[in-house]
């Protein structure tokens, strides 16, 4: 069952296409001290767009991830980050997002194998990847919108641009 609106997003730490360790909750608002703050160690928090994909170099995947590339200032500015999760491994997606020129992360669930995308309901067991899956977290880290799409079904961007909408 996928995480469901309304209810506290998993928290996920992963390594991105660079190595680098993103921690979901670091874009969610500070818990007090010591608690949660941006990922960049700033004041402000975020709402994020939280992407699982089955596979990079794949084409429906390609497809979706070019889109949000060439819409980028909608989804990665001072309100809203987005967050892109495969299986494939760190240094397939740092290919992948140096060949498509993508700049926003590209994380890996790589090991331990879709441990992220099952957290989220979206992990396929027999083809061993996450199916189309896209939530979008408020600041405080509640799922306030999802959906939920089948490995050859490409998902609309338009709908995530209205649900960040709806948080405003």
């Amino acid at each position: 069952m996928a995480a469901e609106v309304g209810t506290k997003a998993p928290d996920l730490e992963l390594k991105d296409n660079h190595g680098r360790t993103v921690r979901l909750s670091g874009f969610w608002v500070p818990d007090g001290p010591g608690g949660a703050g941006d990922a960049d160690g700033s004041d402000g928090a975020r709402n994020v767009v939280l992407l699982f994909y089955p596979f990079a170099f794949t084409g429906v995947c390609t497809g979706e991830l070019r889109a949000l590339r060439d819409e980028l200032p909608k989804f990665v500015n001072d309100d809203v980050q987005l967050l892109a999760v495969s299986t494939d491994s760190i240094h397939t997606l740092r290919v992948y997002a140096e060949q498509e020129g993508i700049e926003y992360p590209l994380l890996s669930d790589f090991w331990p194998h879709g441990e992220a995308s099952r957290a989220y309901g979206v992990f396929d067991e027999d083809k061993g990847c996450a199916v189309r899956g896209t939530f979008v977290i408020d600041k405080r880290g509640v799922v306030r919108w999802s959906v939920v799409n089948g490995l050859p079904d490409a998902r609309d961007l338009n709908d995530y641009l209205k649900a960040l909408d709806a948080l405003r």
